[in-house]
């Protein structure tokens, strides 16, 4: 499974805020000089994860951006789902009765569904707060 730029790059601007979690809004070009990301193109990011839910935006000179919801509260797949969309490797995973001339009788149609079902379950029993260093430093402590 290839992940796009898009998914990366908004994973890491979602992890970064979960890392400043609880320290009021945090301004993009903050996110992107710490995560090597271009600030023009995090500020496409952080809309379409503001829109989903993910992220609450506050404009002015101490405005920025902060997590929706705590870490622990925002699954991996939520977040992957507004990014990337579908986990499936491959096209007919994604629906119920493939228009295919291999579909009867593929053997690799059943590879790609569990290729696909492990990969559900992995970003679904994953929060932010399970791989942002900063919290899990955190959630020891507390």
């Amino acid at each position: 499974m290839k992940v796009s730029t898009r998914a990366e790059y908004g994973l890491r601007a979602l992890i970064d805020l979960a890392n400043h979690y609880g320290e009021g809004p945090i301004q993009t070009h903050e996110v992107a000089r710490r995560q090597g990301l271009p600030e023009p193109y995090l500020n496409q990011l952080m809309i379409t994860l503001r829109r989903a839910g993910l992220v609450t935006s506050k404009r002015g000179p101490t405005g920025g951006h902060t997590l929706a919801r705590a870490p622990h509260e925002i699954s991996m797949r939520q977040a992957f789902d507004v990014l990337e969309g579908s986990t499936a490797p491959w096209w007919c995973v994604e629906t119920e009765d493939p228009n295919c001339l291999y579909a009867p009788g593929c053997g690799l149609r059943p590879v790609w569904q569990a290729i696909n079902t492990a990969v559900e379950q992995v970003l679904s029993n994953l929060t932010l707060a399970d791989i942002s260093p900063g919290v899990r430093q955190l959630a020891g402590k507390l």
